[in-house]
């Protein structure tokens, strides 16, 4: 069958109600309408579905679409019987969430010839009651959607979509199209070869979601800082992805208590919850939907403003799929993601007990992420390198990076060293291991090859771990060096890396961003450090910091013990106008704090806000869950009683990590405790003197990975954290 221009045009038209297609979505029809395997690699917000959706009204039979999404399936079997008004059988999902008699109905309009669109989950397809149900009517043709799901190295592999290509032989030949909205090379080429249509034709769309802003945040605060977006965006859509249920239900029950209409969606809710869920987030009766993974994939929602990860992703392909929910109508989508150290060393540990092989392929999943993640570079330009698509531009415009930029340096000998190094060893290895030589570590990977022997050994030593990484990185973005993906990640040198060695040009490279260690635990309220989004009025915020510094210098102390960078930023946008809305809510101001040196602070900005007429906004005082403000009584409590910590950390069935974390969170809300009686117990005096000396003439903030950079070497973690809480209390706070 084969159909011109204008019949498409006039079908689409009829059928779906649009005037035009986009991009290939005509080529791509019409090769399927003559009887052609294709392949379609469209991102998200492309048109995919309309792919399948058209050809299957026009064509004679059922076409079969395969997804393991049930909210797809349900959400586009809904807008089909929309279209097609009076034909509810035109199109049906089979699936596990069918009672027997929904499943009757399938099957009755099924071999009446009335459906044209049957979507499957795998599990499904593979029962023998179901593959003796298709043999029995005509098939157009096969589509198989979320065709990543094919490979190990995709980013949902399901073992089932295995199987497809030998169910379909068993049923009856027809046409197949493979879609997916990301896939690497190595996954596109895994796509074909499984489901035998290597001479399928490939459609492959720009990955570019111009659109689209992304941003990666230290997850300082994840909690305050979501909810500060979503009350300066009211009313808008939006998604926040969590790893876990639990903090799916925790934040979705937080962003309730402060007034957001907000859900959880989640594969541990029943069926009916979460369709329900669903549904009042498609028909706006709520603004935000939090969710794992298992939301979002086909949901057909075009003005979805803002996706956020609570929690990074498992790979690159997973964030960019998550992200792609947002602005597919064309128009504003703003992407945030947190990200903190200890997240990675999570999802290691989650990695545990599975097969060795797919443990590998996990682990280096994730350290594309971290390396996304902790970039400097252009975003946009790191995610379409990883699919195999170079962006022409320096400079996006749209991303973090690229609005605020970190200074470059020129990378022409630190590259060199890489590909020499490269070049000279007689196996290929990982980036992590180059790095580590170049760094001179010592390692048993190091000792087993005898890489500690080599001329190149230690020759990076004045720079650590991270900055060869970030090197080898961007080598990898500038095809001076190539990954072989088949092999886990061993790096070569390319011929252009060659070329590059014999004749080196100025190549300027950006160092990599540094984060916060986060939380060990979800509860965990974070520590404060300085926050990188910068003050929403960039005018108050410099008279702010003047003021701070006059402040700092009258008082004899240095200017961040006056008050913390994010709490000046808190400033610019809430506009406080009184000690007690300064304590409120500006993060790590107490009511101390605010007392001894707010006065000059809250006159400033109010003469600010009347000169220039500005508009304050709501108040923004984020209610916590009871449960978090119960421990902290309990702690600040028991240490007024001078309980020893291990008793106060058993009550709560924390480890002394953990419990040190939640003292640190009660102090950076501007609370002071007193802990001398414990140090005085466990530390040495001079200790003591020497690191509360550190912190008094030598930090430039609270950071506590500072400290630990510049004081690990002489003192233990433990002896830092004790006597930076000593010091925080008695001077800063």
């Amino acid at each position: 069958m084969t159909a011109d221009s204008a019949t498409l045009h006039k079908k689409i038209k009829t059928f779906f109600g649009y005037d035009t297609f986009k991009g290939d979505q005509e080529q791509i029809i019409n090769h399927l309408l003559s009887g052609g395997d294709s392949f379609v690699l469209m991102p998200t917000g492309g048109g995919k579905s309309l792919c399948y959706q058209l050809p299957a009204l026009l064509m004679e039979g059922t076409a079969i679409v395969i997804s393991p999404l049930i909210a797809l399936m349900k959400n586009q079997v809904d807008a089909i019987r929309g279209f097609q008004e009076g034909e509810s059988g035109i199109a049906h999902f089979l699936n596990s969430s069918l009672n027997r008699q929904q499943a009757a109905e399938v099957r009755e309009d099924l071999l009446r010839g009335i459906t044209k669109l049957l979507y499957v989950a795998p599990e499904s397809l593979t029962k023998e009651e179901n593959i003796a149900l298709l043999k029995e009517i005509k098939i157009s043709f096969y589509a198989v959607d979320e065709a990543h799901c094919i490979s190990e190295w995709g980013h949902d592999f399901r073992p089932e979509y295995r199987r497809i290509r030998s169910i379909i032989e068993e049923i009856q030949p027809a046409p197949v199209m493979a879609l997916t909205a990301t896939a690497t090379p190595k996954v596109q080429s895994d796509i074909l070869k499984n489901l035998r249509i290597q001479d399928a034709r490939v459609f492959k769309s720009s990955f570019n979601r111009p659109n689209l802003y992304y941003e990666v945040r230290d997850k300082n605060e994840p909690e305050k800082d979501i909810i500060r977006h979503i009350r300066q965006n009211p009313g808008k859509s939006g998604i926040i992805y969590c790893l876990s249920r639990k903090k799916v239900e925790e934040l979705a029950q937080l962003l309730c208590i402060n007034g957001i209409r907000a859900l959880p969606y989640h594969a541990g809710l029943d069926a009916k919850t979460r369709a329900e869920n669903q549904d009042k987030f498609l028909s706006e009766e709520i603004d935000v939907i939090v969710a794992t993974i298992a939301f979002g994939m086909g949901i057909d929602k075009p003005d979805v403003r803002f996706v956020i990860h609570y929690d990074i992703p498992k790979s690159i392909e997973g964030y960019y799929q998550e992200t792609g929910r947002a602005g597919r109508d064309g128009k504003e989508g703003t992407c945030i993601t947190f990200y903190s150290y200890k997240d990675i060393r999570k999802l290691e540990k989650f990695m545990q007990g599975k097969p060795v092989s797919e443990q590998e392929i996990g682990k280096q999943l994730l350290a594309e992420t971290a390396a996304y993640a902790e970039s400097s570079q252009c975003r946009r330009k790191l995610l379409l390198n990883y699919f195999g698509e170079d962006y022409p531009a320096d400079n996006c415009c749209n991303c973090d990076n690229c609005l605020h930029p970190k200074p470059r340096f020129n990378g022409k000998e630190a590259l060199c060293l890489v590909i020499e190094l490269v070049d000279t060893l007689r196996e290929h290895f990982k980036l992590e291991h180059l790095a580590n030589i170049l760094t001179g570590a010592t390692n048993s990977t190091i000792k087993t090859y005898k890489h500690d022997t080599l001329e190149l050994y230690g020759a990076g030593k004045d720079h650590d771990l991270r900055y060869w990484m970030a090197v080898i990185h961007q080598g990898l973005i500038l095809h001076l060096l190539e990954k072989d993906i088949d092999n886990y990640g061993l790096i070569s040198a390319t011929d252009k890396g060659l070329e590059f060695l014999l004749e080196p040009y100025d190549i300027m490279l950006v160092e990599d961003r540094t984060f916060s260690e986060g939380s060990d635990d979800d509860d965990d309220e974070p520590v404060a450090s300085p926050a990188g989004g910068g003050g929403a009025d960039d005018v108050l915020l410099k008279m702010l910091k003047d003021l701070r510094r006059d402040v700092a210098k009258k008082k004899n102390l240095q200017p961040w013990m006056v008050f913390s960078d994010p709490a000046l930023e808190d400033m610019t946008i809430l506009y406080p106008l009184s000690i007690k809305e300064l304590s409120e809510k500006c993060q790590g101001v107490g009511e101390g704090k605010a007392r001894k040196f707010g006065q000059p602070f809250v006159e400033l900005i109010g003469r600010y806000v009347e000169e220039n007429g500005i508009e304050r906004p709501d108040d923004f005082i984020v209610k916590s869950v009871a449960a978090k403000s119960g421990n902290k009584v309990y702690i600040i409590q028991s240490i007024d009683r001078k309980l020893p910590l291990d008793a106060v950390a058993s009550a709560k069935d924390l480890d002394m990590d953990g419990l040190l974390t939640e003292i640190e969170a009660i102090v950076a809300t501007g609370t002071r405790i007193n802990l001398d009686y414990y140090i005085e117990e466990k530390l040495d005096p001079d200790v003591v003197e020497e690191i509360y000396n550190w912190f008094r003439e030598e930090a430039e903030s609270d950071s506590l990975e500072e400290a630990r950079k510049a004081l690990s070497d002489d003192y233990e973690d433990i002896e830092i954290r004790l006597v930076r809480l000593k010091f925080l209390s008695e001077v800063v706070n």
